[in-house]
């Protein structure tokens, strides 16, 4: 395979922090297997070269007939980084590969069912490693990276254990429509998702994840990793260094990035500079905890590497980047990485006002509001301004005065701010929770509304004279009735044979005054105009007599009503 880049992986799901993470166990695995020298560091990425993955899955390489044909594998180090999950290049999304992180032990949580949304959304194929299995009961850590080996020297009971585990997995991934298998029970790996047990703790199953993401890459992604001559890539995030001012961390997807090439950078209003430097880390040295760097002329995809250049203020993190040598390239690049190129949508202006952290959870968010028949008035990254403050404002559906808020922290102050120009706020880093707690606060908010008309409209009721229950005739009648349907009030008409018999004065329960009483309840009212033997008779049937402007009105609040109002409603409304 000539002129390939490594796949670029990306993990999701279940994150220890502060733990081993399976990357930790990947690339301390890879340390190993290398001569000092051999390991090339990346910023923000760790590549696995193929010498590693034919080292670490040799027997696996060989029971499977594959032969390693890509440089190696490129994984982001941030786990579950939302702009490579997300971020898309014309259509196609830059991460080609994910890992569904799940912990074996304790099945699918929120940021698992979060993650598998965003991967059968942009539609990136992954696979799902299992992890934890030496904390299955019984399970014996064996010295190897294989889990083949490791699994026929474990007990009955224990294997029994792990599948159980397993097709807990495959009945969760069920859910949505996606067929999977143990690894090595997969029949089609075109139709099922591989499931691979492993173990960040002792290496047991990174042998055969390593295989498989390589065997994968090679067999189905044949064209997607080929290489153009063109520089594109994409910002992991935007650091400050000493002695080198604003720096970024730039993952290179294609192409070839040079010192003095002109640089691109996307967003509203696309920077225009020049790459200064290109720094690499030294080998085997942690970026985190050393802050050396390697200054390289030139680097090729795929790969991780710091850029140094001017005017990298108002960059930001998960913007697609471009180079080029030749200044003519300069306006259609800039046109290429406008941000309306990757976020489109309709303007409402009744509708909501979104900002997310990077480009690809802006995206993200736009698609699942659309679907959701949520319109948006604005959409922008970054921290929410006075100018989005101002903005929201001028919405005029209640409903919609909010700034829905992904990944981006909302201070008191800027909160208690945008309570002033009649603005809520709200903010996760979960976009599907983003998204419920904006629409149960709606439902609320219309239930006090509903609440509130209700409050003051007269309701639908039906009444039966109770026999002998008769405790003054008249200025006013005092009488006991059942409630067989609707909601009684004070102040409501009410009508025996289409004639009316007056207003409800007050309701009593026990000697107590009551503001309403419900089906299937007995009270005591008074009507000032009723006279009992004239116009009102034990046994009778009343019906309150509603008009036509109260009727418009429930009509309105018809869903918030209960079914035997809204029964009676409409029989009221035949009649």
């Amino acid at each position: 395979m000539e002129n390939i880049r490594s796949p670029i992986v990306v993990t999701v799901g279940h994150v220890d922090h502060g733990k081993t993470t399976l990357l930790d166990c990947i690339r301390g695995t890879a340390v190993t297997k290398l001569e000092p020298g051999e390991l090339t560091q990346h910023i923000g990425a760790s590549f696995i070269p193929k010498k590693v993955i034919e080292n670490i899955s040799k027997d696996l390489l060989q029971r499977m007939k594959i032969s390693i044909e890509i440089p190696g594998l490129l994984f982001i180090d941030t786990p579950g980084h939302a702009a490579f999950v997300s971020m898309r290049e014309k259509g196609c999304n830059v991460a080609d590969l994910a890992i569904l992180v799940v912990d074996i032990n304790e099945g699918f949580k929120e940021q698992t069912h979060e993650s598998l949304k965003i991967l059968k959304e942009y539609k990136v194929p992954f696979v799902v490693a299992a992890t934890k299995i030496d904390k299955i009961p019984g399970w014996k850590i064996q010295a190897t990276t294989s889990f083949l080996q490791s699994i026929s020297k474990q007990s009955d009971d224990t294997i029994e254990e792990l599948d159980k585990r397993i097709y807990l997995i495959v009945s969760s991934l069920a859910e949505y429509n996606f067929d999977s298998e143990r690894f090595d029970r997969v029949t089609n790996f075109t139709k099922q998702i591989a499931i691979v047990p492993v173990s960040s703790i002792s290496k047991e199953g990174i042998a055969e994840l390593l295989a498989i993401l390589a065997g994968l890459s090679q067999r189905f992604l044949k064209e997607r990793i080929k290489c153009s001559d063109k520089a594109r890539g994409i910002i992991l995030e935007v650091k400050e260094v000493k002695g080198l001012g604003l720096t970024l961390d730039v993952i290179l997807y294609d192409g070839k990035l040079k010192r003095e090439d002109y640089l691109i950078v996307g967003g509203k209003e696309p920077i225009v500079t020049k790459v200064k430097a290109l720094l690499l880390p030294r080998p085997l040295q942690e970026i985190r905890v050393e802050r050396k760097f390697i200054n390289v002329d030139e680097v090729r995809a795929a790969v991780g590497v710091k850029v140094v250049a001017q005017n990298l203020e108002n960059a930001i993190a998960g913007m697609p980047i471009r180079a080029t040598k030749d200044e003519k390239e300069i306006p259609r690049l800039i046109e290429e990485v406008r941000i309306e190129k990757y976020v489109e949508f309709e303007k409402d202006p009744n509708g909501v006002i979104i900002k997310a952290d990077t480009i690809g959870s802006l995206e993200a968010l736009v698609k699942i509001l659309r679907e959701a028949n949520i319109p948006i008035r604005k959409a922008d990254i970054g921290n929410i301004t006075r100018e989005d403050l101002v903005e929201g404002e001028l919405i005029q559906d209640k409903y919609r005065k909010v700034i829905l808020a992904f990944n981006i922290r909302a201070d008191e102050q800027t909160i208690n701010e945008a309570k002033n120009f009649g603005l809520k706020i709200f903010s996760s880093n979960v976009i599907y929770r983003l998204i419920e707690e904006y629409e149960q606060w709606v439902e609320e908010e219309k239930r006090k509304d509903v609440e509130a008309k209700l409050a003051v409209l007269p309701r639908p009721v039906k009444l039966r004279v109770v026999p002998g229950a008769i405790f003054r005739s008249s200025k006013p009648a005092i009488f006991g009735v059942d409630v067989l349907e609707g909601t009684l009030k004070p102040g409501v008409r009410l009508k025996r044979e289409n004639k009316v018999v007056g207003s409800v004065k007050e309701i009593q329960s026990e000697g107590r005054t009551i503001p309403q009483a419900i089906k299937g309840e007995r009270v005591a009212i008074s009507i000032e105009e009723a006279i009992v033997g004239r116009n009102v008779f034990e046994n009778d049937i009343l019906i309150s007599d509603l008009n036509r402007e109260d009727v418009e009105k429930l009509k309105e609040v018809f869903d918030y009503l209960r079914d035997d109002e809204k029964k009676l409603l409409i029989e009221i409304c035949r009649s």
